[in-house]
């Protein structure tokens, strides 16, 4: 059986993540912009724990974000138009 754990398989396998119930959205629209960042940093926080990034660094913090929307995109969360529109929010 393949190992679902989204920091070790792909840095945002966001579908393999099965519990999202904290969100309280409708798993057939589109992620909005304050949905996906309410998950970033849940998903960040942890990510930086485990790969020991320095409290503050800014610029892990927005490369993340860039691969976490691009994931997104890829996976059909956000539409091409969020990501090509949705600024940096950090």
């Amino acid at each position: 059986m393949a190992n679902l754990d989204p920091f070790t398989n792909h840095p945002y396998n966001i579908k393999a993540m099965t519990n999202l119930d904290f969100l309280e959205r409708d798993p057939k629209k589109p992620f909005t912009k304050k949905e996906a960042i309410k998950l970033f940093r849940y998903i960040y926080k942890i990510k930086a724990e485990r790969l020991g990034y320095r409290k503050g660094d800014e610029v892990a913090k927005r490369t993340e974000w860039n691969d976490y929307t691009d994931a997104l995109c890829k996976d059909g969360l956000i539409t091409s138009k969020q990501y090509d529109t949705w600024d940096q929010p950090f």
